[in-house]
C-alpha cells in the first residue's frame, strides 16, 4: 500500500442494506470519504469486498476519484475466487470492482477457515479510520471488526443512522466468529 496507516480509512458494514436505506448510506458515504481526504489527508480507502456495505463503499470511492485527485482503493480480500458461488449479478459487480481497484491484497490463496476474520483484522490494523455500517452490535463479523477497531484506536464512524456510544461497545462479542 502506498500511503501509511495515518491516511488509511477502512470500511466494514453489513452484507444486508435495506433497499431504501440505500441512497442514504451512499450519501454519507461520499460525505466522509470527502471530509477524511480533505481534513485528514486520507488517501487508501480499503474495502474487503463483501456484498452489500463493503461494495457500496468501493463503489463511493470510484466515484470519489473523479472528483479528489490521488485517492486509491484497496481490496483487501479474505481469498481468491471469493465471489464464485454469488448470485451472477453480485458477481458481475464484484469483478468490475476488481478492475477498477488500485490495489488488490488477499489474506489467504484459496478459502479456509478463518479467512474472513484475517481480512478484517487486516483492515483494522493498517488503516486509523474506520467507516462502518453497523446496526446489530451483539454478533457477527462487523460488529467484532469495530470492536477490534476501537480497541485500537481507531475513528469509528457509523454510517448506519445512529452513534456508536460505550454502553454499545461493551455488547460486542468478546472473540472472533470465526468463519463469517
Amino acid at each position: 500500500m502506498g500511503a501509511g496507516r495515518g491516511y488509511c480509512c477502512c470500511f466494514t458494514g453489513h452484507r444486508r442494506v435495506p433497499a431504501q436505506g440505500i441512497p442514504a448510506v451512499r450519501q454519507r458515504l461520499r460525505r466522509e470519504i470527502a471530509r477524511l481526504a480533505g481534513d485528514e489527508g486520507v488517501r487508501d480507502f480499503l474495502a474487503g469486498g463483501a456484498v452489500g456495505f463493503d461494495t457500496l463503499a468501493a463503489q463511493e470511492v470510484v466515484a470519489a476519484r473523479e472528483e479528489i485527485p490521488g485517492l486509491r482503493l484497496v481490496l483487501v480480500l479474505p481469498c481468491m475466487g471469493q465471489e464464485s458461488r454469488w448470485p451472477q449479478r453480485e458477481a458481475a459487480v464484484y469483478r468490475t470492482l476488481l478492475r477498477q481497484a488500485d490495489e488488490i491484497l488477499y489474506t489467504a490463496e484459496v478459502y479456509q477457515r478463518g479467512c474472513m476474520f484475517q481480512r478484517n483484522r487486516y483492515l483494522v490494523d493498517h488503516s486509523a479510520y474506520c467507516l462502518c455500517y453497523l446496526r446489530d452490535t451483539a454478533r457477527g463479523g462487523t460488529a467484532y471488526t469495530v470492536r477490534y477497531a476501537r480497541q485500537q484506536g481507531l475513528q469509528v464512524i457509523n454510517l448506519a443512522g445512529w452513534d456508536l456510544e460505550e454502553s454499545q461497545v461493551s455488547l460486542f462479542t468478546q472473540g472472533p466468529p470465526g468463519v463469517l
